[in-house]
């Protein structure tokens, strides 16, 4: 199995709720296709929604997929970098011209690491595209602009940050 992810945003905004009828709707399709749900990560204003999946292949989300509401989606297979357990609540987006290395985006944060503790931000997780151009890391701190600040002094790339709330089957249905 690939982990596979899928950044989708909406012009309608999304509510747990929402996420619970998207996977049960989903559900029966999703286990034809062996495609099985991780993790989901929506944006506090529920336009934009990450979710995490294990799938043979990124073409079986998509076939999951494929009749969803988004204005615009995204999926890509890759590989999970995990630092530590924990619930996120800030995703960064980093975006990338050219192919780089997880190795050489660690050395930098490995540099700037005080600032992750000056500001209290806990790196969780990344999820890197086989492409090496796009990357998702997850953090656990007292809000957006504390990570914002942290990648800042930090000098790491960053596209976005936005504040989360994460959700997982026991979270969504527990």
């Amino acid at each position: 199995m690939t982990t596979v992810f899928m950044e989708r945003t909406f012009d309608s905004p999304l509510d747990k709720e929402s996420l619970r009828n998207m996977a049960l709707e989903a559900a029966d399709c999703a286990g034809l296709y062996r495609v099985d749900w991780v993790e989901s990560f929506l944006s506090e204003d529920g336009h934009t929604l990450v979710c995490c999946f294990e799938a043979p292949d990124a073409e079986a989300l998509r076939m999951v997929a494929e009749g969803d509401t988004s204005r615009e989606k995204a999926i890509r297979s890759g590989t999970v970098h995990d630092a530590r357990e924990g619930m996120p609540n800030v995703v960064v987006e980093r975006r990338f011209d050219e192919p780089v290395t997880v190795e050489s985006l660690q050395a930098i944060e490995d540099k700037g690491a005080w600032c992750l503790e000056t500001y209290n931000v806990t790196f969780l997780r990344t999820y890197f595209s086989r492409d090496q151009k796009h990357m998702l890391c997850l953090y656990q701190a007292p809000d957006a602009e504390s990570v914002r600040l942290a990648q800042q002094q930090a000098e790491m790339p960053v596209s976005r940050v936005w504040p989360c709330q994460s959700y997982t089957m026991e979270t969504l249905f527990g």
